[in-house]
């Protein structure tokens, strides 16, 4: 509910965008196996989330967490996506997708439009404000380098206030050199739209504790606004509604997608 709650109040639009559970809509877990069946292992392995994970000495990884990226492609597949918007991390994902789509097509004919992946220009990748070498992540530890939709206020402009800089003392793109302060620049700039360099020209000869209290005002101004959004999406009661009218309309589009897929592979025998 609150990953709804959140996609409402952040402005997705029901009447534009087709919003449901995937579990909502049993032809995705369908088309998930069928994609399966047509991924080698040597993509699989490439996937940046096992290899993380196995490289970090975790023995515990499911067969789930193996295949989910054949389950995300048949989520992107299924609707025909010209583009798939993702941070620059899952382009990776999209590609996969790509090829299968290119896989499937070749093999039975066309029947996937080939998505492209839309990254951002600016903030396809936001770092961690305490490590900001690394992505910004849930599993962060400390809780310090992430900032969560519904943090309170008072909370998300600490973390952003204690974000780790540098000593060069200079409001300057430099994501080698300045990884910080380069990273508070994306995060700015995502959210009021202005160019980085206007930001940098803005902040010439200032500190860095007055650039972060500007960051953390444009950050937490977003956050008022969505968390007052996202109450009144709660107490509305639309929820329930929204994700019925979305499954509705996703199941009508996944059932012939889907008998399209079987019967090209010959195991739909009869028209539904």
């Amino acid at each position: 509910k609150d990953a709804v709650a959140l996609y409402l109040a952040c402005g997705l639009d029901p009447q534009k965008a087709t919003i449901f559970l995937q579990t909502d809509v049993l032809e995705h877990a369908q088309l998930g196996f069928i994609m399966s069946c047509m991924t080698y292992m040597g993509e699989l392995n490439r996937m940046t989330q096992f290899k993380d994970k196995q490289a970090k000495g975790e023995t515990n990884l499911t067969a789930g967490l193996y295949t989910y990226p054949t389950l995300m492609s048949a989520d992107i597949l299924m609707y025909d996506a010209d583009y798939v918007p993702v941070g620059d991390d899952q382009k990776q994902h999209v590609e996969l997708a790509r090829d299968l789509a290119e896989r499937f097509n070749n093999r039975y004919s066309p029947t996937f439009t080939v998505p492209e992946p839309l990254v951002a220009k600016v903030g396809a990748r936001i770092m961690s404000l305490t490590e900001p070498t690394k992505k910004m992540s849930k599993s962060d530890e400390t809780n310090k380098g992430c900032i969560y939709l519904l943090d309170e206020i008072p909370v998300a402009r600490k973390k952003i206030m204690g974000a780790v800089t540098d000593m060069i003392a200079k409001v300057q793109y430099d994501k080698v050199n300045q990884p910080g302060i380069s990273n508070l620049l994306e995060i700015m700039s995502s959210l009021s739209g202005e160019p980085i360099e206007d930001i940098c020209a803005r902040f010439e000869g200032k500190g860095y504790g007055e650039f972060k209290k500007a960051v953390a005002d444009v950050v937490c101004a977003e956050l008022e606004k969505i968390q007052t959004r996202y109450k009144e999406v709660l107490a509305s009661g639309q929820i329930e509604a929204v994700l019925e009218d979305g499954a509705n309309k996703a199941r009508r589009i996944a059932s012939r997608k889907l008998n399209k897929v079987q019967r090209k592979l010959g195991i739909e025998i009869r028209k539904r």
